[in-house]
């Protein structure tokens, strides 16, 4: 079985929502320093790290609710545009999705 390495992992899952959140608010009034602070404080203290994939596949949600629907609304509008301004690090976050979906629904844990 292959060793993750957690600190890597909470470095590329802060870099793509920050990238995410930054991509946003250069179309979006508001200061996305703010809100990336926010995401890295969360993955920072995800208890759940180790197993998996992002945050919106998670059981426990643990951003408050205001902040869970300010970074939905920036996951929708990023998302589609992510592969034009970063496009290794989109597909291979789409890699880690497919994997995932693939996992579940072949029953495995």
């Amino acid at each position: 079985m292959k060793q993750i390495n957690i600190n890597k992992k909470r470095e590329n899952e802060i870099r793509l929502v920050s990238e995410m959140i930054r991509l946003y608010y250069k179309k979006h009034e508001g200061n996305p320093e703010e809100l990336i602070n926010y995401a890295k404080l969360r993955i920072g203290k995800c208890p759940f790290m180790e197993t998996k994939t992002f945050c919106s596949a998670c059981k426990v949600h643990c951003y408050e609710k205001k902040r869970r629907e300010q970074i939905k609304a920036v996951m929708r509008w990023s998302g589609p545009r992510m592969l034009w301004h970063h496009p290794i690090m989109t597909i291979k976050h789409l890699i880690v999705e497919l994997k995932e979906k693939q996992k579940r629904k072949g029953g495995k844990e």
